[in-house]
């Protein structure tokens, strides 16, 4: 008799733990990847792919980004921990060419779905690295080059300026495809990244209809900055780029570099110079300094400081206020649409 209640509670504990190994398999099948906590695990590798698939993915989502907030990505060296997570990633949002330790990263990933934003919207040559000051509404601006030809930094791999995010409707295009191959991804949760999607590119819709009639009547369209960024909001909305430096912010300019942009300054009557937050404003205030002008922020949203504080959204139209009032604008600023409600943790 105890070995048959024995194994009848044997047969009896198998049967629950049966069910429940079912009962999750369930739960964390829809026909794609389930990550821990039933939660697709996609990893980004800075901030605007970051704010995508966070936006995107809402409450299916456990998003890890690979840049610690507040820190400049382009020299980013990933450790052995982070290089484990991108192989175990269910997805992958990043820019080819922008971190080559991510790129390598995700070369050794396993992962099925590598959202590559730049194959949704290709990069431009901004002749970043040929010291122009003037340009055709798009970015010739300068480079910051070195005595070797090259600007501090070698985005391997980038054939262009990489910082599309900073035009609204370049970014909208590559949150399309991040919705399009988190559905692939995780099939059973297609329609709610389907409509966050669409929700997502409404708003940045919005935000370029204020870029374009915030600047459409600026007294002044070229501007100043310490960075060479801005080259796709430039070419968006009619303006001219002069950069103190390339795409590597903590490049330094040669002598022949600075005097060029303070030519270009006097000659175009800039009011401003801009630099951002997360590198040293030293070099803007210099030439400001030399120039006898002000200086202000104009945020290339590499990185936020404050992610609880700040987003995408609030940080560009910040950037927006700032370039009316160095731009000079006889017409008040149209009301802010209403800020995007933050998006969930995970």
């Amino acid at each position: 008799m105890m070995i048959r209640r024995r194994t009848r509670g044997a047969i009896a504990l198998t049967a629950t733990a049966l069910t429940a190994g079912l009962t999750l398999t369930a739960c964390g099948s829809s026909g794609g990847a389930q990550g821990a906590e039933g939660k697709l695990n996609v990893v980004a590798s800075f901030y605007p792919m970051e704010f995508l698939a966070g936006r995107i993915g809402g409450e299916h989502v456990k998003v890890t980004d690979l840049t610690a907030a507040g820190v400049e990505p382009h020299d980013l060296e990933l450790t052995a921990k982070q290089v484990g997570t991108v192989k175990k990633a269910d997805a992958i949002v990043y820019l080819k060419g922008l971190q080559p330790t991510v790129d390598k990263a995700v070369a050794g990933s396993g992962s099925k779905h590598k959202i590559d934003a730049t194959a949704a919207a290709p990069l431009e040559d901004h002749h970043l690295a040929e010291g122009h000051t003037e340009g055709d509404g798009h970015d010739h601006g300068g480079d910051g080059q070195s005595g070797d030809g090259h600007d501090g930094h070698d985005h391997e791999g980038a054939a262009g300026d990489p910082h599309i995010w900073l035009d609204p409707t370049r970014y909208a295009a590559v949150a399309r495809s991040v919705g399009a191959e988190f559905a692939k991804a995780d099939p059973a949760h297609a329609e709610d990244y389907r409509k966050n999607t669409e929700e997502l590119v409404g708003r940045l819709t919005a935000l370029d209809q204020e870029f374009k009639d915030g600047l459409k009547d600026v007294r002044n369209r070229t501007f100043v900055t310490s960075h060479a960024a801005f080259g796709y909001l430039a070419g968006a909305y009619g303006l001219t780029q002069v950069a103190i430096n390339g795409v590597d912010p903590e490049s330094e300019p040669t002598p022949a570099r600075l005097a060029d942009v303070q030519k270009a300054a006097k000659e175009n009557g800039v009011t401003t110079i801009f630099f951002e937050t997360l590198v040293s404003p030293k070099l803007a205030d210099t030439v400001a300094k030399d120039l006898g002008l002000r200086t202000a922020v104009l945020d290339p949203l590499e990185g936020v400081k404050d992610p609880a504080k700040d987003d995408y959204l609030s940080v560009m139209r910040q950037n927006l206020a700032n370039l009316r009032t160095a731009l000079g604008t006889d017409t008040p600023a149209a009301p802010a649409a209403p800020a995007a409600p933050a998006a969930p943790t995970s």
